[in-house]
C-alpha cells in the first residue's frame, strides 16, 4: 500500500519541480508575474467604455507615446459633477478612440480648470483597464472628491498597448502618464493623488521614489496603495494560483532551495526597500525651511487570498523603521508601539497612523473586500479624500518627530 502512495508523492513532486524549473525561463516568468496575456476583456472593445456603464463620452480612450517608442492605451474618466455641467456638449462629440486627446472637451475640462483634481491610476496584474472591478473603482474614486478626474493606462504588453512588460519599461510607462498629467494637462503635483492596486503598487512606489529623488523633488498630494505587494520574492512565497494552489511556498520548508530559485527572478520590484528609502530621503530633506510632505495609505483586506495582508504589514514596518532608524527600535518595540496607536474599528477592521519628520504613513486593514472588490469600497475613496487634505485623522498624541 505504501509503494503506490510513495510513487504518487514522488511523481507529484517531480511534476511540481519541473513546473518550477520552467519559471527560470525569463519569458515564462513574465507571464506568471504580469499575466499580461490574460486580458479578461475578450470580445469587448476597450474603446467603447459605455459597455461598462459609463455615460456617452464620460470616458475618453486615447493613446500615449513613451520615450522608448511604445504606444499605451489610456482612459480619461470625467467626474459625474463635471459631466453633468457639460452633458449636452459632450454628447455631441465623436465617440471611440480619440486621435488627438488635447482637442477633446474632456481634456479641456481637466487642463483649464484650476480647481480640478486628478487621480493617476495604476492597475494590477492581468486584465485591461476595463476588466474586473476597475470600472467600478474609477467611479468610486470620482465620487470621493468633487471635480476629481481619473487617468488610467494599460502598461506595455497589456490589452492593446504595444511592447512587453518589464520593471524598467513599466516605470517608463508611469513616467509617461505623469508627464502627460503634469506637462500636457498642466496639473501640478499637489493636485494629484496616485492610486494603485496589487502589482500597480510596485509601479507607483517606483515612480514616487524616482520623482522624490529629483532636484527639487516632485511630490504628489498623496499615494493610496490597495492590496500592495512587498516585493516579488515575497509574492512568490505567498501567492496561490486561483487562491488555492501555492507557487513557491512549499519550498519555504527548505530555505536554501527557495533562495536558489529566487536568484532566477528577473523582475524584483523591491517595494519595501523603495518605500523605506523614499521616506528616509524626504525626512532628511528640509532645505530652505520647505517642508517635503508625503501621505501614504496602505489598505488591505484580511480575506485577500491572492496577496495576503502580511505584505501591508511588511511595507508599513519598513516605512516606520525608516522614520525612526534601527537603533533600539527592535521588532518587539515596534509592535508594542503599534499596538498602542492602533484604532479598532470593530467589523470594519483597524487602522494605525505614524508620522515621520515630513509626512505620514497609514495602514488600514479591513475584514472584507477580497483582492479586487475592495477597490470600490468607501475606505478607498476616503483615503483619496484624506490625501488631498494631507491630514491625519486617527493618530492620538500628535506627530512624531
Amino acid at each position: 500500500m505504501l509503494k503506490p502512495l510513495f510513487g504518487t508523492v514522488v511523481g507529484l513532486l517531480g511534476i511540481y519541480l519541473s513546473f518550477i524549473s520552467l519559471l527560470t525561463i525569463p519569458k515564462l516568468q513574465d507571464h506568471v508575474i504580469y499575466l499580461h496575456k490574460v486580458t479578461l476583456t475578450w470580445f469587448q472593445d476597450v474603446n467603447i467604455p459605455e459597455q461598462w456603464g459609463f455615460l456617452r463620452n464620460q470616458v475618453t480612450p486615447f493613446h500615449l507615446k513613451t520615450s522608448d517608442g511604445e504606444t499605451l492605451h489610456a482612459w480619461h474618466v470625467l467626474p459625474l459633477d463635471v459631466y453633468q455641467q457639460h452633458e449636452a456638449e459632450l454628447i455631441e462629440e465623436p465617440t471611440g478612440l480619440c486621435q488627438n486627446v488635447e482637442n477633446s472637451l474632456s481634456f479641456e475640462l481637466l487642463r483649464d480648470d484650476p480647481t480640478a483634481k486628478l487621480v493617476i491610476y495604476f492597475h494590477g496584474a492581468a486584465g485591461t483597464l476595463g476588466s474586473g472591478w476597475r470600472p467600478q473603482s474609477y467611479r468610486a474614486l470620482s465620487a470621493a472628491v468633487p471635480n476629481l478626474h481619473v487617468l488610467a493606462i494599460d502598461y506595455r504588453g497589456y490589452g492593446s498597448s504595444s511592447g512587453w512588460p518589464s520593471e524598467s519599461g513599466m516605470l517608463t510607462d508611469a513616467l509617461t502618464l505623469t508627464e502627460f498629467a503634469m506637462g500636457t494637462a498642466q496639473i501640478p503635483a499637489e493636485r494629484i493623488v496616485v492610486f494603485a492596486q496589487s502589482l500597480g503598487t510596485a509601479v507607483a512606489l517606483s515612480l514616487s521614489h524616482k520623482l522624490a529623488l529629483e532636484a527639487p523633488p516632485i511630490l504628489f498630494a498623496g499615494t493610496v496603495l490597495v492590496a500592495p505587494m512587498a516585493d516579488v520574492e515575497t509574492s512568490t512565497q505567498t501567492y496561490k494560483i486561483a487562491g488555492t494552489i501555492p507557487l513557491l511556498s512549499p519550498m519555504a520548508v527548505y530555505p536554501p532551495l527557495l533562495t536558489f530559485f529566487n536568484r532566477f527572478i528577473i523582475s524584483k520590484w523591491p517595494s519595501k526597500a523603495k518605500i523605506a528609502d523614499f521616506i528616509r530621503h524626504l525626512d532628511s530633506a528640509d532645505k530652505d525651511g520647505r517642508r517635503n510632505n508625503y501621505d501614504i495609505t496602505l489598505i488591505h483586506a484580511e480575506d485577500d487570498w491572492d496577496m495576503p495582508w502580511i505584505h501591508s504589514e511588511i511595507l508599513f514596518a519598513h516605512a516606520v523603521r525608516s522614520m525612526r532608524g534601527n537603533a533600539g527600535f527592535t521588532k518587539d518595540v515596534f509592535e508594542e508601539e503599534k499596538a498602542k496607536r492602533k484604532l479598532q474599528l470593530g467589523a470594519g477592521g483597524w487602522v494605525v497612523e505614524w508620522w515621520g519628520g515630513n509626512g505620514i504613513v497609514r495602514e488600514q486593514i479591513v475584514k472584507h473586500g477580497l483582492h479586487d472588490r475592495i477597490m470600490s469600497y468607501p475606505v478607498v475613496g476616503l483615503a483619496i479624500a484624506r490625501a488631498f487634505t494631507n491630514t491625519g485623522t486617527y493618530q492620538l498624541g500628535g506627530k512624531e518627530s
